[in-house]
């Protein structure tokens, strides 16, 4: 088995990845990202429709052309890239029995056979995968036609192949409301995206581009009760909801060839959670302080790994932290003070689970209503410290400020740093 040493290795070759490594190796530290396709970008060299880069470079790209700024950078530096290599355990390794406390990853390539990469600081950077028909549980056979959106996405744009041609998109999560688009420019019928929620899961910018612009019925509050068809997919069940139940008597049938599933992505932390990492319930991603520092002392995480993100520019520019935090532990500095973070009324999630006393911290949060005229309440220790006015909020786009010593002025070792939607 060839053996390998780094200052940091980053598992997963995205935009994340590339971010985090380059501010690593910019940092001073050797670097090495292990991708597992044969390719740097990710999802990103599929996604070839525009919208992407308009906060990290202030210009509007498509994915590979957000991909390839970042993937030049790399290439000019000094980081060693692993691609066409998963790697298959992340562990720990006893600082006894070493120069210093390091990271072992075990590493399969058809090329270079197994590898044992050893690293101090890791940064987890593999990004999330599609949920399923069988996440969601649609009654009906198993025909040919069922594809996740973002497969569609592959079959189309990379390998040039269409799928169907009468199509029903099951959830309005952003990539089937692109593939909604998509397939219609490719000359397919996209019958009619269905949402079991009472409000779009997708942003509002492409409920706009991608059905408004192109007449594509949108059903909310309505769930797909079943799919027809034995070797080919002939059609699916749609079946009303009011005040959350099924409404069967106004069931009606879309007839269609193929359909596309967008509901939901979920991190993919297999490999976190078999090293020990400690997750997060609700975003099913690790559970990080405000270093973006996991439960285990040098393992950092970042983008869609951490919580998926709804930019991939906030993708980027959280890596880039994760990067500098993560240079930051192998110059030996330590977090000093931190406050614990709770997600109160009408939030989901808040992101990271703790924050630092002493400098700015950014903060993701999502909400779970949608409203206009919202005001972001933070209390710490059930004393208001900060408002925040905000014009519309809805889940699917994510709210991101800074909290910064000034908020977490009086701070004791058991405090908690609320934050709320009224």
């Amino acid at each position: 088995m060839k053996e390998l040493r780094y200052d940091a290795a980053v598992i997963g070759g995205g935009a994340a990845g590339m971010a985090a490594a380059l501010e690593l190796q910019e940092a001073g530290f050797s670097c090495a990202i292990i991708e597992r396709e044969d390719h740097l970008g990710g999802i990103l060299m599929q996604c070839i429709h525009n919208g992407f880069g308009l906060h990290e470079f202030s210009e509007e790209l498509t994915g590979p052309e957000f991909a390839e700024r970042f993937a030049v950078k790399t290439a000019d530096s000094d980081i060693a890239v692993y691609l066409g290599t998963t790697v298959c355990s992340l562990r720990p390794v006893d600082p006894s029995n070493t120069e210093g406390a390091y990271k072992e990853l075990i590493c399969a390539s058809p090329d270079l056979g197994m590898l044992r990469i050893s690293a101090r600081a890791v940064v987890l950077a593999m990004g999330c995968r599609e949920r399923n028909r069988g996440n969601v549980r649609i009654p009906g056979s198993r025909p040919a036609g069922v594809y996740t959106a973002g497969l569609a996405q592959r079959l189309v744009n990379i390998e040039g192949y269409i799928p169907g041609k009468e199509i029903v998109v099951i959830g309005s999560g952003d990539i089937g409301l692109i593939m909604a688009r998509r397939m219609s420019w490719v000359g397919c019928t996209v019958k009619a995206v269905v949402e079991i929620m009472p409000y779009p899961s997708g942003l509002t910018r492409n409920i706009v581009q991608c059905l408004h612009d192109f007449d594509i019925p949108l059903y909310l509050s309505s769930q797909t009760t079943n799919i027809f068809g034995n070797d080919r997919v002939e059609g699916v069940e749609v079946t009303p909801m009011e005040n959350g139940a099924l409404v069967p008597e106004k069931a009606f049938r879309i007839d269609c060839d193929t359909v596309l599933l967008s509901v939901g992505l979920v991190p993919e932390n297999e490999l976190s959670k078999d090293a020990g990492v400690e997750l997060n319930g609700t975003t099913n991603g690790p559970a990080v302080d405000s270093s973006l520092m996991t439960n285990i002392d040098g393992v950092f995480a970042c983008g869609n790994v951490l919580h998926v993100h709804d930019l991939v520019d906030w993708v980027a520019e959280e890596a880039r932290r994760a990067g500098r935090h993560a240079a930051s532990w192998l110059k030996g500095e330590r977090t000093g003070p931190q406050v614990r973070v709770k997600a109160g009324s009408n939030v989901r999630y808040v992101n990271p689970g703790k924050l630092s006393t002493r400098e700015e911290n950014k903060v993701y949060l999502r909400s779970l209503i949608v409203k206009n005229d919202a005001v972001l309440e933070l209390r710490l220790d059930n004393r208001p410290v900060k408002t925040i006015k905000k014009g519309h909020v809805q889940p699917s786009e994510m709210i991101n400020l800074t909290v910064g010593p000034k908020e977490l002025e009086g701070f004791s070792s058991d405090s908690v740093l609320e934050f709320s939607i009224l």
